[in-house]
Formats: C-alpha cells, sequence, structure tokens
C-alpha cells in the first residue's frame, strides 16, 4: 500500500483553514440550542462535552464563517495549544470560537491530520506560539504547517488501525461512564434521598428491593445535626470513617508509560504521569490539595498521589461508600487560598455526613464493587491500548512502518 510520501505545507492540501468566531459571548449563550466549542471542549482526538455551551441559532446564521460540520479539524488555539479533534457526526450543526477551523481537501484525511497535529506537529505549535500573557496558536500558523504526507490511500489505513484502539478506548471510558452511573444513582437513592425508607414510611414496598434487603432500612426518620435522617443511622463526620492525609512528592517521573516508569502518578487533576515505585498498594480515595481543587479519584491499581494531593483512606468495606460522599461534598467551597485554592486536611476531616447501618453498606458494596472491578478492568484494557498505539504513532507517522507490514 506504500507509495511516494511528499513534503507539504496545510495549506497546500487543505479546502479552507479559518478561525473559530472572535468577540465577547458571555451574553450570547443560552440554555439550549446550537452547541458552542470553546477551546476546553478540544481535547486530543475528542471532544468533551463537559461545560458545552449554546447559542440561539439567529445568532449561528449571524456567525457562519465560524460554523462546524462534521468531518471539520479543530485545533486549540489557547490554553492547550494544538490539541487537536475531528469535529464528530452528532455535531451535525455547530458553532465556535478560539478554534483554527481545518476543511480537508481531497488528498488529506481528516483523522490523520488530527492524529498528525497532535504529535508530529507538536514542535511547529510550540515553535510558533505567539503573545507575551496568553500564548496563542493562530491560523497563519497554521497554514505553514508542514506535512510528510502518504498517498491518501494509506493515510486512510493509517488512520484506521490508530482509530479502531482509540475508538476501543473511547468505548471502555464511555462505558464506565455509564457503570459509575448506574453505582451513583443506586447511592443517591439509598444515601441521600433515602428512597427505601420513605417508602416503609408511607407502608409501600421499596422498589427493585427484595424482602431481606428492604428490611434492613428503617421505616422512620430522626432529628440530628444534619436535619432530619433515618431513624438509627448517625450524623458524622469524614474523619469517623477514614483517614486523610498528603501524597508526597516522587524522586523521579515520566511522562509516558513504560515497563520501568508503570505506576500512575496522580496530582490533583488526575493522572499526570507514571513512577517507578508505589506510595500505595491498596486502593484509596484522592482530591486535589492545591492547586485544583473538587475532583475525586479513586484508585484500583498501586499508585503514587503527589504532593499536591489528599489520600483518603476509608475504613474495611467503606470504600465505594466514601467515594460518593466524596464526590457529593462541595470541596470548592473550602478553599483557603489567596494565591492559589488550597483544601486542608483539617477542613476535610470536618465534613458532615450520614453514617447508615453496617448492614445496609454491605449490601451497597456488594453491589457495587462488581461494578468497579469492571471499571478497573476497563482501564487497565485501555491502558494497554493506548501504550500499543503511542509506540505505533511515530513509526507510521513518519512512514518507518507501513500498514502492510
Amino acid at each position: 500500500m506504500s507509495g511516494e510520501w511528499r513534503d507539504v505545507a496545510l495549506e497546500d492540501v487543505a479546502d479552507e483553514l479559518t478561525v473559530g468566531y472572535v468577540g465577547p459571548m458571555a451574553s450570547e449563550y443560552v440554555n439550549d440550542g446550537v452547541p458552542f466549542l470553546r477551546s476546553l471542549n478540544v481535547e486530543p482526538l475528542r471532544i468533551n462535552k463537559n461545560d458545552l455551551k449554546f447559542i440561539t441559532p439567529e445568532f449561528h446564521r449571524r456567525i457562519q464563517k465560524s460554523r462546524l460540520t462534521p468531518g471539520d479539524v479543530v485545533i486549540v488555539r489557547t490554553g492547550k495549544p494544538g490539541a487537536c479533534s475531528v469535529v464528530p457526526d452528532w455535531l451535525a450543526e455547530a458553532n465556535c470560537s478560539d478554534l483554527v477551523i481545518v476543511r480537508c481537501g481531497r488528498q488529506l484525511n481528516n483523522r490523520f491530520l488530527a492524529y498528525y497535529v497532535n504529535t508530529v506537529a507538536s514542535g511547529h505549535v510550540a515553535a510558533h506560539l505567539v503573545g507575551a500573557v496568553q500564548q496563542h496558536f493562530n491560523v497563519s500558523s497554521a497554514r505553514t504547517l508542514r506535512l510528510s504526507l502518504p498517498p491518501l490511500a494509506e493515510q486512510k489505513a493509517i488512520a484506521a488501525v490508530l482509530g479502531a484502539l482509540d475508538d476501543k478506548i473511547e468505548l471502555n471510558r464511555r462505558m464506565n461512564a455509564k457503570l459509575e452511573e448506574m453505582a451513583r444513582e443506586l447511592f443517591q437513592s439509598w444515601f441521600v434521598d433515602f428512597d427505601p425508607v420513605r417508602a416503609k414510611l408511607d407502608g409501600r414496598q421499596p422498589a427493585g428491593l427484595d424482602p431481606a434487603t428492604a428490611a434492613l432500612f428503617p421505616d422512620s426518620f430522626q432529628d440530628s445535626t444534619l436535619g432530619t435522617i433515618p431513624h438509627g443511622w448517625r450524623a458524622v463526620h469524614l474523619e469517623s470513617i477514614a483517614s486523610v492525609g498528603s501524597g508526597k512528592r516522587p524522586e523521579g517521573r515520566s511522562d509516558v508509560l513504560s515497563p520501568e516508569c508503570n505506576i500512575p502518578l496522580y496530582g490533583g487533576g488526575g493522572r499526570i504521569g507514571y513512577v517507578t515505585s508505589a506510595l500505595y498498594d491498596q486502593p484509596i480515595l484522592l482530591t486535589g490539595r492545591v492547586g485544583t481543587l473538587g475532583l475525586i479519584f479513586r484508585t484500583a491499581e498501586p499508585s503514587w498521589p503527589s504532593d499536591n494531593t489528599l489520600i483518603v483512606e476509608p475504613q474495611p468495606g467503606l470504600l465505594d461508600f466514601t467515594y460518593f460522599l466524596l464526590k457529593g461534598f462541595d470541596l470548592l467551597t473550602l478553599n483557603r487560598g489567596s494565591t492559589q485554592p488550597l483544601l486542608t486536611q483539617a477542613d476535610l476531616k470536618r465534613q458532615a455526613l450520614v453514617l447508615p447501618a453496617k448492614d445496609v453498606v454491605k449490601v451497597f458494596t456488594d453491589v457495587s464493587e462488581p461494578i468497579f472491578r469492571k471499571i478497573s478492568s476497563n482501564e487497565r484494557e485501555s491502558c494497554t491500548l493506548a501504550t500499543l498505539r503511542n509506540s505505533l504513532l511515530p513509526k507510521l507517522l513518519s512512514g518507518e512502518l507501513h500498514i502492510n507490514e
């Protein structure tokens, strides 16, 4: 399948290169309408729906220059310059700001371009950033990006091989989100909304519960320092059910997974690299201590939490229960930082919660543990697939390795 590779500029193989809308947007957002992508919604090879904004169809028609259609390639200008993805089919009609928009010509495959920009082109992006306070990657710099371009058939084949790996990784991510949502909904029903208790109080059989499980829930409420809670349950603080400590700075780290560095290193925003040994061999919960606050992570494998995290070690049998408790705390309101966000151990320990009877927590754990085992299995598979993809990427995109090999 291999043929002659050409050195070309992106502007020579793109039908159009333009930029997202430039102008004030705060007053244009509405609750529902045309999806409006910003730089934070574009990750390498993925569109992130978190905090997705919307604009009215009327405003969308007024700024047609920055419209998006499925198959367009978008490149982040500000924030994480160079992060690149293909606009998916579910964004049948959309618009954007702070993005470079590329519409590929007949000689350029959009998914191949996205892989190329995210990897090989990183040096070009870094060398062409402008701006003293906040650096930008502009459309003029995108035009001059040089591509080592194989024939279109090989571009498609390369994108198909790499895409199959990324599609499976994305499928695992979506599956894990659904699995966790199932466990979270059960937690919400039992331990926040107290649905089984309310049903019994009304003389009804709790929905979805067998008689033995339903019998574990009380049929009345009592007053507490946290308000009305199920009879026999207790209002306590987090330190009553878990220890809280700080992470530690590792001696060294790598940004990529390797046989030597294969222990995940966590910061307040999630996984930030890999180290050679584990600080914790057992599952733990962690959240940001300084810098990034409010995110909660659950580790199933040996890990190393960095010194900008707080580690929560629940008592036996309370790991999943405590995980969802932490997810429900508004940790951003506990910020004590003046120059950067800060969460203290003392403030986290003092977070109040409702502690159910042990038998009820055990039944919840019997349901949640298999769910989280499946989630961990999917994460391990995705890690293996990502390692394979990362080893193939530079070789395929440079022509060192051809698809037929």
